[in-house]
């Protein structure tokens, strides 16, 4: 993992949160308590800001960008998933980003909402919460169903107990190699 500072803008980051090896924090980045970062992630905020809420994940090969005027905002308890973009745009608590999904620049997705795999979320685009969005470009298709909310929820709790399983492994490994 690497943490880096850019033109004095140095990375937040609860002491609770997973890094794995691989992966990029730079810039003007808050990463709040228990967020989990896998390998490949690279979340930027050397232009502008990115916070990033409690309790979400950031999964192998995803990209988070604050371009300047755009910075990002992800709530908490989001799953980002892998090899998804967020570039600009603004993520509600208890959101799904799909595998290879794409949001953009000034795109607002509603709490609770699913963006599906390989979507692209136009700029300045709004998905009202709880709605699962599908397509090029995007757009709502449907509610996002209770049982998908009770499944996601039991995913995101098996994603944050691995997450804390392989912090104390990369620790150990790290101590052992001193």
């Amino acid at each position: 993992m690497s943490v880096i500072e850019f033109e004095g803008k140095k990375p937040k980051i609860h002491p609770s949160v997973f890094l794995a090896p691989g992966s990029w924090v730079i810039g003007d980045v808050t990463l709040d308590e228990d967020v989990n970062v896998w390998t490949n992630a690279v979340i930027r905020g050397d232009d502008d800001n990115v916070v990033i809420g409690a309790r979400t994940t950031m999964l192998e090969g995803c990209l988070i960008e604050a371009p300047t005027g755009n910075p990002v905002s992800i709530g908490k308890d989001v799953i980002v998933s892998h090899g998804a973009t967020v570039h600009g745009a603004k993520i509600g608590d208890n959101a799904i980003i799909g595998i290879q999904a794409i949001v953009l620049d000034r795109a607002e997705i509603g709490e609770g909402a699913m963006v599906g795999s390989g979507a692209l979320v136009s700029p300045r685009k709004i998905i009202p919460q709880r709605m699962v969005a599908l397509g090029i470009p995007a757009e709502p298709k449907n509610d996002v169903t209770e049982a998908t909310v009770q499944y996601m929820a039991k995913e995101r709790e098996r994603t944050l107990s691995k997450a804390k399983v392989y912090k104390q492994i990369y620790h150990e490994l790290e101590r052992a190699r001193c």
